[in-house]
């Protein structure tokens, strides 16, 4: 009995255990749905001012834009920016978006592998956190994506199953219950329900056509849809009295202007008998007809922007708009591309054309307008055929057309053959890069290019260099311009290095168009910094002659100097480093103020050193003996001394000149600096200098030299003499050689047989050893040609680059 008693007492309460533990838990917590992105998804594109989603792996690597550090223009990856702010890493992660106010200023800069761009001003902004939501905040599980452009109400091939007609015996049928999927500009799903018992109705019903045409506006290209609804529509408008050419043209294309009320007589149309087949697809296809006079409104055809016939309303932009990667829009198809751009341009306007911009006057008014011009009697030429197409009376006589203006030569003030390495990394963005292209065309404007001026040439660099445009390719800055525009962004890395190489072995070559007599200059368009070492390959393109200059846009700050490939790659690469060289720019958008100083640059060839070579920036004095302890046979041995250091440089007016002095007691001037401006005349003028014979004062000879030669040297000139002695001077030489060494010159002194060793050494620029050489017979002065150009191009190169 007690065991009995236990059970149920045991029994009961496990039952209210059950029947009260319902009631009695917590609720459980719900849990938070995270949404899957994709890398290219923008803040922008998602309507909801806070949420949580979850970014794939390897974003890094697509390359979807950020713009801004911290605060992130709503145009920017969400996953990119993630990156950058260090929220996840490559792998992926949960991240929390907060949209909030646009801002006037978004800073690029370089952060955890993602390069993100400057933008002056935004209208929406955004952050990123870790996606740890807190505590009791639970946040949309799906993502409302918002269009990038309006979108129309349409109703897909899908859609068209409601209402649904049926033809059945008398009888109920059952509940029929249609969803119409959500359209894009509506906020919440309609749901329809249509019960419907069908009586004996005859075969076609009003309601059933208007539901049939429905279908056939929403824009079907089915086959079977496209006949419904064009045999439904044909027995419709038939029903009330129209044509079925009338049918046709209001239907799926809509005229944009209202139809006349009594639009008068008008000529037959040829399209009036037309009909669809019934497998084409809907849309108007229009025969060739009459043109209508132009008090008529614009033709149904007439080519434009136009909406489907199906539009109800168009949803607002959700306030993303960004050319450089959305989709392009597409231009309205032109549905008579066999008018002619006076024909557009009368429907356009009205019965009054606009004025005519050709020069030549080629354009001709339509002959059945009221106001063309009717030729006088005498204009009737009698060799013209009547009966030849397009030949009318009243056809105005075209004007002469005025001559061609004369091609420019180019600015004779800026002969440089300049060569542009821009930028075309994936790193600057379309934007930026159109940004660049604009630049370029500018310069190009600027700088006027022509053959007796300036020539342009661009390479573009990314991954591996490209030549655009090579210097010979045009020869004005219309053609050039022209040219910039066609060019498409490469992609890749900056790899600058690779470019310089390119340029110092490839580019400025003669079938390039290098044209020798001009300073190569190089200018680079840098985003940022390179992605390669720059230094040795500008080093040996400076050796070239190529004078290299830096324009660094958005050019690294402090906290972004340790990702740097070189340091200081700037002042390693440039010409010079005293500035003139190099011009940074903060922002992409400040480019285009750059453009009239850096012409200036370009175009002052006195300042551009690094095409001076130890071999083509140079005058050079020879200050021989000609005493009569030479002799003839040894004088001719000098002057073939003389010929051969100058055989090795390159002789011209903006190279290396010339000059010589012959001195016994007195002095003789020979030629003077630039007066043979090529090395054939120049060799011959050494060769025909006569043998003077006399004493040897060497110490006036220096002296006069200085005066005659040296007093008319450029300023971009290095002044170097050369004295060739056989014996002591007369005079003494330590006052005037001290004198020419104040001025800049760089002396060598050569002596022969009985020279004075002291003399030579006073003659020469310390140090002595260099500069100062001594032979015992006239037949060995040959050996000393090497040595000579090794020291003038080893003190060249060896000057400080500021």
């Amino acid at each position: 009995m007690i065991r009995s008693v236990t059970v149920i007492f045991y029994a009961f309460l496990l039952s209210w255990a059950c029947w009260a533990k319902p009631n009695g838990s917590k609720s459980k917590k719900p849990k938070q749905v995270v949404p899957d992105i994709e890398c290219d998804v923008r803040a922008g594109k998602i309507n909801i001012p806070e949420f949580i989603a979850r970014c794939p792996a390897h974003c890094k690597e697509s390359k979807q834009q950020v713009y801004g550090t911290g605060v992130f223009a709503s145009i920017s990856s969400i996953c990119n920016a993630a990156i950058h702010s260090g929220v996840i890493t490559n792998a992926g992660g949960k991240v929390i978006v907060r949209k909030m106010a646009g801002q006037n200023i978004y800073k690029g800069t370089n952060s955890n592998g993602v390069r993100s761009l400057s933008l002056p001003k935004w209208r929406e902004s955004f952050v990123v956190s870790v996606g740890k939501p807190k505590k009791g905040i639970i946040y949309p599980s799906t993502l409302d994506y918002a269009p990038s452009r309006p979108t129309y109400v349409k109703t897909g091939p899908k859609e068209t199953k409601s209402p649904v007609f049926t033809t059945l015996p008398p009888t109920t049928a059952p509940e029929v219950t249609t969803t119409t999927p959500e359209p894009t500009t509506t906020t919440a799903p309609t749901t329809t329900t249509t019960t419907t018992t069908i009586p004996p109705p005859p075969p076609t019903t009003t309601k059933a056509r208007a539901a049939v045409h429905k279908i056939r506006d929403a824009g079907s290209s089915h086959p079977y849809l496209a006949h419904v609804a064009a045999a439904s529509s044909r027995q419709s408008q038939s029903a009330r009295g129209k044509s079925p050419s009338q049918v046709f043209r209001g239907s799926s294309y809509p005229n944009r202007y209202p139809h006349r009320a009594s639009p008068g007589l008008r000529q037959a149309e040829a399209g009036s008998a037309f009909r669809r087949q019934p497998s084409s697809p809907v849309g108007p296809a229009f025969p060739r007809r009459e043109w209508l006079p132009s008090s008529y409104g614009r033709p149904d055809w007439f080519p434009g922007a136009r909406r489907p016939a199906d539009v109800s309303y168009a949803v607002p932009d959700s306030g993303y708009a960004w050319s450089e990667t959305d989709t392009p829009e597409i231009p309205a198809r032109d549905l008579r591309p066999d008018i002619s751009e006076y024909e557009r341009w009368l429907y356009s306007f009205g019965p009054y054309p606009p004025r005519s911009t050709d020069l030549d006057g080629s354009r001709k008014m339509p002959l059945d307008l009221p106001h063309a011009k009717v030729e006088p009697v005498d204009a009737w030429k009698p060799e013209a055929n009547p009966y030849e197409p397009g030949f009318s009376m009243r056809e105005p006589e075209p004007l002469p057309r005025a001559p061609e203006p004369l091609a420019s030569q180019g600015d004779p003030n800026c002969k440089v053959d300049l060569a542009f390495l821009m930028d075309g990394s994936w790193s600057i963005g379309k934007r930026r890069f159109k940004i660049q292209k604009d630049f370029l065309a500018e310069v190009a404007q600027v700088i006027n290019v022509g053959m007796a001026g300036p020539m342009m040439g661009i390479i573009q660099y990314g991954d591996e260099p490209v030549t655009e445009i090579s210097l010979r390719t045009y020869s004005n800055s219309r053609e050039v311009k022209s040219a910039i525009d066609k060019i498409v962004q490469k992609g890749g890395l900056s790899n600058v290095g690779k470019a310089l190489s390119y340029i110092n072995k490839q580019y400025f070559s003669d079938a390039n168009g290098n044209r020798g007599g001009a300073p190569n200059v190089a200018v680079v368009l840098v985003d940022g910094w390179p992605t390669d070492k720059v230094e040795e390959a500008s080093r040996l393109a400076r050796e070239s002659g190529i004078n290299i200059f830096f324009v660094t846009i958005e050019g690294p700050d402090e906290n972004e100097k340790q990702n740097l490939v070189e340091a200081n790659f700037v002042d390693k690469a440039v010409c010079r480093t005293n500035g003139f060289f190099s011009h940074p720019v903060n922002s992409w958008f400040a480019l285009r103020k750059a453009v009239q100083p850096l012409v200036k640059r370009v175009c002052d060839t006195d300042r551009l050193v690094c095409s001076k070579t130890c071999l083509n920036a140079n005058d050079i004095a020879f200050v021989i003996d000609g005493s009569s302890s030479v002799g003839t046979g040894n004088f001719r041995t000098v002057l073939q001394f003389v010929a051969n250091v100058t055989r090795e440089f390159e002789i011209s007016d903006t190279d290396t000149r010339v000059g010589a002095v012959q001195y016994t007691y007195e002095q003789r001037l020979e030629f003077t600096f630039g007066q043979y401006n090529n090395k054939a005349e120049l060799l011959n003028a050494i060769k025909r200098i006569n043998y003077w014979s006399g004493g040897t004062s060497t110490g006036a000879a220096i002296t006069f030299a200085a005066e005659q030669l040296f007093s008319k040297s450029k300023p971009n000139k290095r002044k170097i003499m050369i004295v060739i002695t056989d014996g002591r001077s007369y005079d003494d030489v330590r006052a005037p050689a001290l004198a020419v060494h104040r001025q800049g010159v760089i002396a060598y002194s050569i002596g022969i047989a009985w020279a004075a060793q002291d003399e030579l050494e006073y003659i020469a620029t310390d140090p002595d050893k260099e500069h100062s050489f001594f032979v015992d017979e006239f037949d060995n002065l040959y050996k000393y040609v090497p040595k000579i150009i090794h020291n003038i191009c080893q003190e060249f190169n060896s000057q400080p680059r500021n």
